[in-house]
């Protein structure tokens, strides 16, 4: 991580983790619920997807002073999802972020309903935009609710779930991948692209970007899943080996998938200087993305 990114972060983060406090301490809901839906968030993670929404923005010279809001709701909608992907239907995990995932600790139902009201808390945020033209905001909302949905996240996780036990093709994989990782990663450039007021071309030339740093986050993780221990992981490693999923390695070998990844962060940065953003913090982003090693 270069030094501008991790001013950035050390700058960010913090407003992003006092808005979720005064978030949750505002809100008149069952203690329980509030404890399961704070541990989750709280769990921290990279947070690269509402680091996303501000660099962006701030990469186009614009402020905005829903910035934080829009960036924390996308984050609310992520740890939902994760709280749901660890459930025993589903990828049956018990440790995420180096902590015991949320039904462990809460049960099933509790996790269940956490990820529910954390689901619904953010589309009560991008509804109370205060600072935001209505227009802005209902295509805000409207991104979001499209990349989180059944033609987004939850589309692929049901994809990924039907894809469990047989050999996909490298088509189907990225298709999987696009949707379930890159959607809601794509969603956040193009929400700080629009509190920023991009034109149409800028729009264009940050959606390249974004698919490309989404398939890049996710052939990442298959690697790191065959790499990486679970102590460095923070979840259980090869996963996805033992769950007989296609992934990257599985099908291009690691020094395949790992030529996949570089073509893909290539491309990413190319199309960010095709937006004008050469040397920006969405381009520090994606080195980010491309060197971590959890």
């Amino acid at each position: 991580m270069n030094k501008r990114l991790k001013q950035f972060m050390e700058e960010k983060l913090p407003l992003l983790h006092t808005h979720f406090d005064r978030l949750f301490d505002e809100k008149d809901v069952p203690e329980t619920l509030r404890k399961a839906m704070a541990y989750s968030v709280d769990a921290g993670g990279k947070r690269i997807r509402p680091l996303l929404v501000l660099a962006v923005l701030e990469d186009l010279g614009a402020t905005s002073e829903d910035a934080i809001r829009v960036a924390g709701a996308i984050e609310l909608i992520h740890t939902y999802s994760l709280i749901h992907d660890d459930l025993p239907c589903m990828d049956d995990d018990d440790f995420r972020r180096g902590n015991p995932t949320n039904h462990i600790v809460f049960g099933e139902a509790a996790a269940v309903l956490a990820a529910d009201a954390l689901q619904t808390l953010a589309f009560e945020e991008l509804a109370s935009l205060a600072h935001t033209d209505p227009g802005t905001m209902i295509r805000i909302l409207r991104s979001v609710s499209r990349a989180s949905g059944a033609e987004g996240m939850v589309g692929g996780q049901v994809l990924d779930m039907e894809g469990e036990g047989r050999e996909l093709t490298l088509t189907e994989l990225e298709t999987i991948h696009n949707l379930k990782t890159g959607a809601l990663l794509s969603c956040c450039v193009e929400c700080g692209a629009l509190l920023a007021h991009a034109t149409d071309d800028t729009l264009s030339a940050l959606r390249v970007f974004s698919s490309n740093i989404g398939l890049a986050f996710q052939i990442k993780d298959d690697i790191l899943d065959v790499t990486a221990s679970t102590e460095q992981l923070g979840k259980t490693a090869n996963k996805d080996t033992e769950s007989e999923k296609s992934t990257y390695p599985a099908l291009l070998g690691l020094d395949g998938a790992a030529g996949r990844l570089a073509d893909h962060h290539r491309r990413a940065k190319e199309a960010l200087l095709e937006a004008g953003l050469k040397g920006s913090l969405a381009a520090d982003i994606a080195d980010y993305i491309i060197d971590r090693n959890a």
